[in-house]
């Protein structure tokens, strides 16, 4: 399988448009350096490209452009009904990054952007200052991976590693990067802390090949991540979302089985385990714009404006992967998502 982050040290953005704002930031500078043969096109406003009307999301993907931007107005917020708080009730997240260069069928990204395109917001120094201001009511659990996979962009921008520089100075703050990535290489690079959370996306391999297009298999994810527990690193394994398959439980099985074999269970953070779940009006934006999807024509169920599995299915596969997580390692460290509350 075609591994997309690794085309991106080889091959370079065609185009490349800066804010006329942000032209001469020092990261700005630093990121059109490693695509020299691009074509810098600046603009007034990242919203004069990204959010064009009548834009193909599905070609864009497949030659993406790089938009600099500087993030405005609020930085930080509230971490949605949708997603797991790991119980901290001091839950949020930020977007350094819109966008992603994989192309997961099943993504609400692609329900949420008008662009197929990344956004690379520069001014990382006023994400951190907001951090610090809402840590002087502490503690704060930070999400900065959700609206794009930080981990696969580390070599453009290395916001993981400033990241890690940022929480060692922070004794209250508790970030998690979530990642589908296998770069192994960046583990060698930045130092261990309880408090930076790599967060692997595992799903069984035919999902992979099915859905997650351009990303790295099962196998190199699972080596990633027991490389990272080898270092020291805080590592969680999130299976999630579990997607619906003919034979679902012997594909999940197997997988589950794969993951045993190569990694020790007992010096995992925790896991999480959720089914697919997406909000109404990003469903019905990707039955649009990505009919070709089989994912988005699952005869879901509507509760409360999120689509979901049937009840009774969706009990059937959480159970089970939660069932056989139980018998590989302790129950406390097990999260299920369940109506925007994580229940053990």
């Amino acid at each position: 399988m075609r591994n997309l982050e690794q085309d991106y040290y080889t091959n370079s953005f065609s185009h490349i448009y800066v804010e006329e704002g942000i032209r001469n930031h020092p990261r700005t500078h630093a990121i059109l350096a490693k695509f020299a043969g691009a074509r810098v096109i600046e603009i007034a406003h990242y919203k004069d490209v990204f959010c064009r009307r009548a834009q193909d999301t599905a070609m864009q993907h497949k030659s993406q452009k790089l938009i600099l931007a500087a993030k405005q107005g609020r930085l930080i917020y509230p971490g949605a009904p949708v997603c797991q708080d790991f119980g901290n009730s001091a839950f949020y997240y930020t977007s350094c990054v819109m966008n992603c260069i994989y192309d997961c069928g099943y993504c609400y990204l692609r329900g949420m952007y008008p662009s197929g395109n990344l956004v690379v917001f520069v001014n990382l120094e006023d994400i951190f200052d907001e951090t610090g201001r809402m840590l002087r009511q502490p503690p704060l659990y930070l999400c900065v991976s959700y609206d794009t996979d930080l981990y696969a962009l580390e070599h453009i921008t290395g916001y993981v590693a400033a990241w890690s520089a940022f929480v060692q100075k922070q004794p209250d703050l508790v970030v998690e990067v979530r990642t589908k990535c296998a770069n192994r290489s960046l583990l060698s690079k930045i130092v261990p802390n309880d408090r930076l959370i790599f967060a692997f996306t595992l799903s069984p391999e035919r999902i992979v090949a099915r859905y997650e297009r351009g990303t790295p298999s099962l196998k190199q994810r699972i080596l990633c991540a027991k490389e990272a527990i080898e270092r020291g690193f805080a590592v969680r394994l999130c299976f999630d979302p579990m997607l619906f398959a003919l034979d679902w439980r012997a594909h999940y099985g197997e997988m589950l089985a794969q993951i045993e074999a190569e990694i020790p269970m007992e010096k995992l953070r925790d896991v999480s385990v959720g089914s697919f779940r997406i909000s109404q009006d990003y469903l019905k934006k990707m039955r649009k714009n990505a009919p070709e999807e089989p994912v988005v024509w699952f005869p879901y169920e509507n509760r409360a404006g999120y689509y979901q599995y049937p009840q009774a299915l969706l009990e059937e596969m959480e159970q089970f992967l939660t069932g056989r997580l139980k018998q590989m390692m302790g129950e406390d460290k097990i999260f299920r998502w369940n109506s925007g509350e994580d229940k053990k």
